[in-house]
């Protein structure tokens, strides 16, 4: 199989449409750009395949709507812009997938949504029954109750973590560039685009860079790093113009349009998906060069020897972020102590952790089976 025909093989997927396309950069909702692929969609349906909608635009038609100059900066204004703009928003798909004899639900989340393994497990049973009944599901981050400690930061994360719940085969980002270049093709006219690549390739952040647009919090970066977490679960991802006339309806069609970034080895499992999936940690342990090597060679677990050094206000379940000595991330994990008893015991071998502590607790800081490498 070539690597287009990944995406022709498809039978799962996410589609991701950003602010600056829904809106026609800011102009209102682009209805008509919204019907095209609505209709693109609902080819796909009618072919057997199921499309969960992940889109933005809801802040951007909220400032339209409400007549303010820009994207508020302040959270209270962003949640009121929400409000109203993601009433305008859903009205609209709900108008265009019922020429198509098409249901569509509404699905708003946080990232503590995700964080909770309850709650997760019950967003993916309930995005799964809504494909399993025809529906289309459109996904939107809750931004009228969202604070910044508990947001995604972008719905191109929230993409990535969708393709994850649902373990779709592909995800497509719909953006108004033709995909990711080497360099910005703005400043730079001769810049090569990227037609594929591993999604784990580090180089690909340098391509990306750090700018992004008003209407939307997103850029190149954050659908590189979508991309890398829509891999966890062996989903293959492509950037594309979503200004292209037919884009969705070319690309299951195999069309080497786009940026397609693939998935690097086999998905993780369900358990270690939503392990990885934690965009907030609640503390991290810097490991020594012995303890990276046997986390990432041996797949052993994490005991307290291996730690230089602790930080944060954790409790015992609660998820820990393991980096090098040089502050490159590793891994992530459950620990099984608090903040003051892992700084107590640290440094130390395990058959050390009844005289520091008092009593015998686990030997391992992090067991294998509740960590995974990044």
């Amino acid at each position: 199989m070539s690597n287009r025909q990944t995406l022709t093989a498809a039978k799962t997927w996410v589609v991701k449409i950003g602010s600056s396309l829904l809106t026609d950069d800011g102009k209102g909702l682009n209805r008509e750009s919204m019907a095209s692929w609505v209709k693109q969609i609902a080819a796909f349906r009618d072919a057997g395949l199921s499309v969960v909608l992940v889109s933005s635009g809801a802040v951007a038609e909220g400032v339209l709507r409400l007549g303010l100059k820009g994207r508020p900066t302040a959270i209270h204004e962003q949640q009121a812009a929400a409000a109203v703009g993601q009433m305008g928003l859903i009205q609209a798909y709900e108008t265009e997938f019922k020429k198509f004899d098409l249901h569509t639900a509404q699905i708003l989340l946080t990232h503590d949504d995700l964080s909770n393994r309850k709650r997760y497990l019950n967003a993916r049973t309930t995005l799964m029954t809504l494909l399993n009944l025809g529906v289309v599901p459109v996904v939107n981050e809750n931004d009228t109750v969202v604070t910044d400690e508990i947001c995604f930061g972008d719905n191109d994360t929230l993409a990535g973590l969708v393709a994850n719940l649902i373990n779709a085969d592909a995800m497509v980002i719909l953006t108004d560039q033709d995909g990711l270049y080497e360099s910005d093709p703005r400043n730079n006219p001769g810049a090569k685009l990227v037609s594929q690549a591993q999604s784990n390739n580090d180089e690909l952040f340098d391509f990306a860079g750090t700018g992004h647009g008003d209407l939307g919090r997103g850029g190149m970066l954050t659908k590189v790093k979508a991309a890398r977490l829509a891999a966890r679960s062996g989903t293959a991802t492509c950037i594309v113009n979503g200004r292209k006339p037919e884009i969705l309806a070319m690309l299951r069609e195999g069309a080497e349009v786009g940026t397609l970034l693939l998935p690097e080895s086999e998905p993780l499992a369900a358990r270690k998906q939503w392990l990885a999936s934690h965009l907030k940690v609640k503390g991290v342990f810097t490991l020594d060069a012995g303890a990276v090597r046997v986390l990432k060679v041996s797949g052993k677990s994490l005991l307290p020897v291996g730690i230089t050094s602790s930080s944060g206000n954790f409790q015992r379940g609660e998820v820990v972020s393991c980096v090098d000595e040089k502050g490159n991330p590793v891994a992530r994990g459950l620990v099984n102590y608090n903040a003051n008893e892992a700084a107590s015991i640290i440094g130390h071998s395990s058959e050390e952790i009844f005289s520091l502590l008092g009593y015998e607790g686990d030997h391992e800081i992090i067991h294998r089976d509740n960590l995974v490498l990044l």
